[in-house]
């Protein structure tokens, strides 16, 4: 089946299982959304949901997590790993809103990625989730797995990937297919021993990539 003819399928069939296809990361704001994402680099969304939970107890805002003391504040996010370096991204991210955005999200992907730490896949994940914004298509891991193995995309880098996706999936389902996508990656496509004979895309997929 040419892709063309293979993401109407895909999209039904996600829409199926995953209805309310969602981010699985706990935010109340586009602000903590965007701390949350960044967090989320090489890191479950469990564990980030777990250092958020407390992490908004301390640090209300932009402001406080920009005034933070670094070695506190390190402390705070070890659990994420990389802390170092996400620290120092969270802390220049906010900085960075509070000088030109008055410590408000903007709801743009030029001013977004302007941003420290913000490239577009942490731009598409505020933009679709927090504001319901068509604004491209998120390609995290899972996504470019699943549509290499689906033969949607040959690229490697997710720029380029979502590039393809984006001539693919109707506008109407950037928003919906970037969430759906990435809960059947980490559950059911997943990166070693992929669980095809459960999957729902089993008798359509090319499973490409997959010994």
């Amino acid at each position: 089946m040419k892709p063309a003819a293979l993401v109407p399928v895909v999209l039904e069939r996600l829409r199926e299982k995953y209805p309310d296809a969602k981010y699985e990361l706990n935010w109340n704001t586009p602000y903590q959304l965007l701390v949350a994402t960044i967090l989320a680099a090489q890191c479950t969304d469990e564990r980030v949901n777990r250092v958020t939970a407390e992490l908004w107890k301390k640090y209300d805002g932009p402001q406080a997590l920009a005034d933070a003391d670094t070695a506190e504040l390190e402390e705070d996010l070890k659990p994420t790993g990389f802390f170092k370096q996400k620290t120092k991204t969270v802390q220049a991210m906010s900085r960075a809103l509070l000088d030109a955005h008055q410590g408000e999200v903007p709801p743009r992907m030029e001013d977004l990625v302007e941003l420290p730490g913000v490239a577009r896949k942490t731009a598409n994940v505020v933009l679709n989730t927090a504001f319901q914004q068509a604004s491209g298509v998120i390609v995290d891991t899972h996504v470019a797995r699943v549509s290499q193995r689906l033969g949607l995309t040959k690229q490697e880098k997710p720029e380029a990937i979502e590039a393809d996706l984006m001539k693919l999936v109707p506008k109407d389902d950037w928003t919906f297919s970037g969430p759906a996508v990435v809960l059947h990656g980490r559950y059911t496509c997943v990166a070693k021993k992929p669980r095809c004979a459960e999957c729902l895309l089993n008798d359509v997929c090319p499973k490409l990539g997959v010994t």
